[in-house]
């Protein structure tokens, strides 16, 4: 797997297939550049697209947290400055959303066309701050294996938890396969998150916004008020799915970026 320097920090990630403007998809918490494979596979034939694994993930190097979102998103501009790329389609699922989001209010120039993918802009509870802590203890203390148990049943919908058994075991390894101190890291991170809401009306890139119907963790209201504020965004609900949409129903999912990229 290819990896470049960048931010002091070896970053790996895959780049596949070709076209003039590359896509970008930055993986969520705590999981790993694999989870884009099904759009890899659907989109790679027109398509140049790149998927980096964050600080402390995948096969990156690992560090010590947090892992503010100001600090991944530094980490993707020294990413895309060593592949020479000035502008790219930047897609951000979940908490690589936030990441999203924090690139663009530094670097708003180096984004053609912004994908927000099942994630919300609003900064963590005084509550879910202690819950992100308390999860991060606990990762440090046990290992990833319960933070997967804990996740897998937020991160699918019931159906798919119930009756798709090899969309529950690729999450869960991904999981699993994270390094504690990139759970850590991330949580601790998001936890200390800016409100991105006063972004949203800055935003004047196409924007696409993808919700699972079932997402229970950033719900599809949300996901319409982004774009009743956003001033060129498109809401796609992916049915059937929860927060994982991209897994879930990766055909809808898929098809929703190519008609994005690819307008009738």
């Amino acid at each position: 797997m290819p990896t470049v320097h960048a931010n002091d920090i070896d970053i790996a990630y895959k780049d596949q297939g070709s076209g003039d403007t590359p896509i970008v998809l930055v993986h969520g918490f705590p999981l790993d550049k694999r989870m884009w494979e099904p759009q890899i596979q659907a989109l790679s034939g027109e398509f140049r697209i790149i998927t980096p694994d964050l600080r402390g993930h995948g096969e990156s190097q690992i560090t010590p947290g947090p892992y503010t979102m100001d600090l991944l998103a530094d980490d993707l501009k020294g990413f895309l400055d060593a592949l020479n790329l000035q502008q790219v389609v930047l897609g951000g699922f979940s908490m690589g959303g936030y990441v999203a989001f924090s690139f663009y209010r530094k670097y708003p120039e180096r984004v053609n066309a912004l994908m927000l993918l099942d994630t919300r802009p609003q900064p963590d509870s005084e509550d879910a701050q202690k819950g992100r802590e308390d999860m991060a203890q606990l990762a440090e203390r046990e290992g990833a294996s319960p933070i997967a148990e804990r996740l897998i049943p937020r991160l699918l919908s019931p159906d798919t938890v119930a009756n798709r058994q090899d969309v529950v075991d690729t999450v869960r390894t991904m999981i699993t396969e994270c390094p504690v101190e990139g759970i850590a890291g991330d949580l601790r991170g998001m936890a200390l998150r800016e409100d991105s809401s006063d972004l949203l009306s800055k935003i004047s890139v196409p924007t696409l916004i993808v919700v699972g119907d079932q997402d229970a963790i950033t719900p599809p209201a949300e996901s319409h008020m982004m774009a009743s504020i956003i001033s060129d965004a498109t809401v796609v609900e992916i049915a059937g799915a929860g927060h994982l949409s991209n897994l879930e129903n990766p055909h809808d999912f898929s098809h929703a970026i190519h008609d994005f990229l690819h307008p009738h």
